[in-house]
């Protein structure tokens, strides 16, 4: 079995799913993909080839930060058998009222996803212009060194991304601090706009030497780019960096 995430969290590279697949195809391997980042709105990881795909549906495809839930999808039907028999036999369904939240929230995904596309965007370009920031992560901009691949395989990239802040944990944690309209957490996909700092929140269990290798320092900020106005969030990261 091999495992992708892409983009990959939270330094954002990006897999090409279709040459992944060849290769598991020909070592007769199954392929899942992680899509929780863009969701089937922005990404089919099916028809590029993935046997499997999986979804923290707490994130976008809920996005209302009301739930917890995930998913798993197939075309194949020994697959869809297996996996069928496994969560019968173990429990581990999720309750009816988490089911119609997440029924109910798929309702709006195209609305809400191109939102997000959008803020993330014009906010990532944003900060990509900015003195006080190094390098921005977002699969979306040219910049960005799987930009092809992006284009080929997604129709765009969601509000979720990161960029390098100059400086180290103390200049983070005062623009973190100073953030008003952005909530500090480690979640996303919701309708608010998130901030956390990967190296003491999400990944903080990665040993220090690790985190060093995937380049995941103090510098290093996420952003979750809500549905509020892009105006608003633009002029509370400005007041943020005036403090570093």
């Amino acid at each position: 079995l091999v495992w992708i995430e892409t983009p990959t969290n939270p330094t954002f590279k990006v897999v090409d799913i279709k040459a992944a697949s060849k290769i598991t195809k020909r070592n007769d391997l199954i392929l899942v993909v992680d899509n929780t980042f863009v969701t089937p709105y922005l990404q089919r990881p099916l028809d590029l080839g993935s046997d499997l795909v999986i979804y923290s549906l707490t994130k976008y495809m809920n996005g209302h930060s009301d739930v917890i839930m995930g998913a798993i999808v197939t075309s194949n039907k020994g697959l869809y058998e297996q996996i069928k028999f496994l969560q019968n036999a173990m429990g581990v369904v999720p309750s009816p009222f988490d089911c119609y939240q997440v029924t109910r929230s798929l309702k709006t995904l195209s609305l809400r996803m191109q939102k997000h596309l959008t803020n993330g965007l014009t906010v990532a370009k944003y900060l990509e212009s900015h003195p006080k920031v190094l390098k921005v992560l977002h699969p979306g901009l040219p910049s960005h060194p799987q930009y092809e691949i992006t284009k080929r395989q997604t129709c765009g990239h969601s509000g979720t991304f990161s960029f390098y802040l100059k400086g180290g944990l103390d200049e983070s944690k005062r623009f973190l601090k100073a953030l008003k309209v952005f909530i500090l957490a480690e979640s996303l996909g919701g309708y608010e706009s998130l901030a956390e700092l990967p190296s003491v929140m999400t990944h903080a269990s990665v040993p220090p030497e690790l985190r060093e290798t995937l380049k995941i320092t103090d510098n290093l900020i996420r952003l979750s780019v809500g549905l509020e106005d892009v105006e608003d969030l633009i002029a509370d990261l400005d007041q943020a960096f005036a403090v570093v």
